[in-house]
């Protein structure tokens, strides 16, 4: 097992204090290993799990070269390019129902969509161009050999892979998986993720807070991170513990990260990581385990912990995120889910950026990344970007109104409107 010290020792221009996001991201990624955990799902309860084995195709699939319309199925040697053929019609070929005879030359048999493609035809012509007179079929010059045919295997051949180890199965998957008469699969199993808010000054609603309207005392905020955990964790599939809002005790500290190091593989705090906050979370942190915390070169988001703590021999790999509402969603986004679908064993872990117009000048330092909220929408022909407005990491309404991130590299500077910007889309994150 390697250690986190190894592997920062590898990294080129290492500076916690100064930490650009794409080394943050080595660091996690060379660290965190995937789950080996595997069960056997019927196909129904396997959506949005992670396929565990590659699936080998049994057959081929379509099973039969078939026709891809309504129409007729003729011999190409038998069609003209120049003039119109006439072709006595011997039968019907239905979706299902196998036609027995040989095709002839000169003959055609009429065909349904999805019906086998007779013997000696390897074309289908389409109805709506044909003509009907004293059972035979006038077909027009112009048609092509093998048009309007599906191949046998031309979707899945037989031996051939079919899907990956490590894809998400979405809709699209239990129907490719159904077409090949498999009716349970193998999976990971779910990641347990265990997560909890640290301060004092946190009040929970689901533990005594007050009713809407009435005052909180001073100094008091509503907990909201772990809402927004409990959100994006549920949407990634997780199998979640939330262990609610942790006082500055160092008791009650070391009780809290000792029992999620031992129920989980990941966990997840909020809060305790910045400079001038109780240092007891990164007491407990470092007592535990080997972890590293970083200033990382981004914005929102700078203050980070990251590594892996241990309590009666089980480990869990630990992210302490900033306490700042908008904060936490944006270290969530860019650096913990990527690490957790990694972890639950997902090939596809980085969404794609998408270069869009600019609606409005942006102001950017370099030195940094900065991920803005952004609102995509079509004007005038084309795609753009504006911001919500207030980017100030404790504004949650600016990531509520958001439908993308707008990213701005580590050493771009101000952007002009009109100029191209990248985005990352939200829907679909998570």
């Amino acid at each position: 097992m390697s250690t986190l010290a190894d592997i920062i020792s590898c990294i080129s221009d290492y500076d916690p204090d100064a930490l650009p996001v794409a080394r943050a991201k080595e660091v996690i990624r060379s660290f965190v290993t995937p789950i080996s955990g595997v069960e056997t799902l019927s196909l129904r309860s396997s959506l949005d799990r992670v396929l565990a084995e590659d699936i080998v195709s049994p057959i081929n699939v379509p099973a039969h070269d078939n026709s891809a319309m309504d129409g007729y199925a003729v011999r190409a040697a038998d069609l003209a390019s120049d003039k119109p053929v006439a072709l006595l019609e011997i039968g019907v070929a239905l979706a299902g129902k196998e036609f027995n005879a040989e095709v002839g030359a000169g003959q055609c048999v009429r065909i349904m969509t999805g019906a086998v493609m007779p013997r000696g035809t390897d074309t289908v012509v389409i109805q709506e161009v044909t003509a009907a007179e004293g059972g035979h079929i006038t077909i027009p010059p112009g048609q092509e050999h093998g048009q309007n045919r599906r191949l046998a295997g031309e979707d899945l051949r037989k031996g051939g892979s079919a899907l990956r180890a490590g894809t998400l199965i979405r809709p699209a998957e239990l129907g490719m998986i159904a077409s090949l008469g498999i009716a349970e699969v193998s999976v990971r199993r779910r990641l347990r993720v265990a997560f909890f808010s640290t301060g004092d000054e946190l009040r929970s609603i689901d533990d005594g807070g007050r009713p809407a309207g009435e005052q909180l005392g001073a100094g008091e905020v509503y907990d909201s991170n772990r809402y927004t955990l409990h959100g994006v964790l549920t949407r990634l599939g997780c199998e979640i513990i939330d262990m609610g809002v942790v006082r500055d005790d160092p008791v009650l500290l070391e009780a809290a990260f000792r029992k999620a190091a031992q129920l989980a593989d990941a966990v997840i705090t909020s809060g305790g990581v910045s400079v001038g906050e109780a240092d007891y979370t990164k007491q407990m942190m470092a007592k535990l385990g080997e972890v590293v915390f970083w200033k990382i070169a981004m914005r929102p988001g700078r203050p980070m912990a990251f590594g892996r703590i241990q309590a009666d021999g089980n480990n869990a790999y630990l992210f302490g995120l900033p306490g700042n509402p908008v904060a936490v969603m944006v270290t969530f986004y860019h650096f913990v889910r990527s690490a957790l679908l990694f972890m639950m064993g997902r090939a596809d872990t980085e969404p794609p950026l998408f270069p869009v117009k600019a609606q409005m000048d942006l102001r950017k330092r370099p030195g940094r990344t900065e991920y803005q909220r952004g609102i995509l929408e079509h004007r005038n022909g084309e795609w753009t970007v504006r911001l919500t407005g207030a980017q100030g990491s404790g504004i949650l309404r600016s990531m509520s109104e958001a439908n993308c991130f707008v990213v701005l590299g580590h050493e771009q500077g101000n952007v002009k409107a009109g100029d191209p910007v990248d985005v990352m889309l939200m829907d679909g994150l998570v």
